[in-house]
């Protein structure tokens, strides 16, 4: 498989230069700005591949025809490799899906800048191919947004509809956003709704997250308690059954610690009526949420809730990593104001992420 950038003052032309080299069966990958170094070259970069194979080199070879002057090199190289791996088999994916290649957005300056802003939004390269090969010949913007509401699922309720109460548990890394997630739910779901809440915490690791939430707890005058073992977090639900919302934190895990808190995992996915949310940072790199998301697979989220969306100008993980686990988006956290920078998730304000309309980091305006 052959790699490579064409630039141009625009992406229509970088794709006819790309078609006169390659050839009409070459498949579009990326559409982007240029970066500074490249800017004298042109404008856009458009990267394309073809089926033409060619020698691959090794991990091991890579690092033999590198030089490398110290350990942190031969990480970061590691790094690089095992991220080029990762394109080339969705490079795959893409060209096994394709049977048109290049030729049909070569052909179409609107398909193609459709299928610019997408990849330019970081959302995964076969899922942006599709989305654009869906669209009519016209490919408006409003055409466009229509094909990512349809895709979109969201479900910005607390709780299940069939439960007598709403129980809420935030699951997710360490330092993703839980703690201040769930007291901006705590606010404006709890008191400001003058509903009977009640915070369960099952985070007897982390050193002083106790008192966090306990200090939470004292200020906003709502019951608070600790509690070590999933018998006691279910004796604790039986005794708060009559509370309108309780809201459970969990401990953040890294890889190596959840065989620690499988029982807690277990009993999360298993107990009637929980509305378990995967708790991810909008700013974690793509790669970096499916594995987190793997991570947390035995605690079945019913929903995704993203924190952190004023530090990062790409949205496309985020459609990406919901319509992979096929879990609705529930909220959104992007500042420290409680609880106002605490959005429900909708398919338009999503769509105005992922196509550059709103910034994140005014989404609260674009609630009001």
């Amino acid at each position: 498989m052959r790699l490579k950038s064409f630039f141009a003052d625009t992406i229509e032309e970088a794709i006819a230069q790309a078609r006169q080299e390659m050839g009409p069966d070459a498949m579009l990958v990326n559409s982007k700005q240029s970066s500074a170094e490249a800017r004298h070259l042109g404008a856009y970069e458009v990267v394309v591949c073809s089926q033409e194979m060619e020698h691959e080199l090794s991990a091991s070879q890579l690092s033999r025809a590198v030089p490398a002057p110290g350990q942190s090199s031969l990480h970061n190289l590691s790094q690089d490799v095992s991220e080029l791996k990762q394109q080339m088999e969705r490079l795959a994916v893409t060209l096994a899906r394709s049977q048109t290649g290049l030729a049909g957005f070569s052909s179409n300056p609107e398909l193609a800048r459709a299928f610019a802003s997408l990849t330019g939004s970081e959302l995964d390269i076969d899922l942006a191919y599709e989305l654009a090969a869906g669209l009519e010949s016209t490919a408006s913007e409003s055409a466009l947004r229509a094909k990512l509401r349809a895709l979109l699922r969201v479900d910005a309720e607390l709780g299940c509809p069939d439960s007598s109460n709403r129980m809420v548990a935030l699951v997710g890394p360490p330092g993703g956003g839980k703690t201040s997630a769930l007291v901006k739910l705590l606010v404006q779901y709890g008191i400001s709704a003058r509903r009977p809440a009640q915070i369960l915490s099952t985070d007897t690791y982390r050193i002083g997250a106790a008192e966090e939430l306990r200090s939470y707890a004292g200020i906003l005058g709502v019951g608070y308690q600790v509690v070590e073992t999933t018998a006691a977090l279910a004796q604790a639900l039986e005794e708060h059954r009559n509370r309108d919302l309780i809201l459970i934190d969990t401990p953040g895990l890294c890889r190596g610690e959840m065989e620690n808190y499988q029982d807690l995992a277990e009993f999360l996915a298993a107990y009637p009526g929980m509305d378990t949310h995967l708790v991810l940072p909008a700013s974690m790199r793509a790669a970096d949420l499916k594995r987190v998301a793997r991570q947390y697979a035995d605690f079945k989220p019913r929903k995704l809730l993203f924190t952190r969306l004023d530090e990062t100008e790409t949205y496309g993980p985020i459609l990406s990593q919901s319509v992979r686990m096929n879990v609705p988006l529930s909220f959104f956290c992007g500042g420290q104001r409680i609880p106002e920078d605490l959005q429900p998730a909708t398919a338009d304000f999503v769509v105005d992420l992922i196509l550059k309309s709103v910034p994140a980091s005014k989404f609260d305006r674009a609630a009001a």
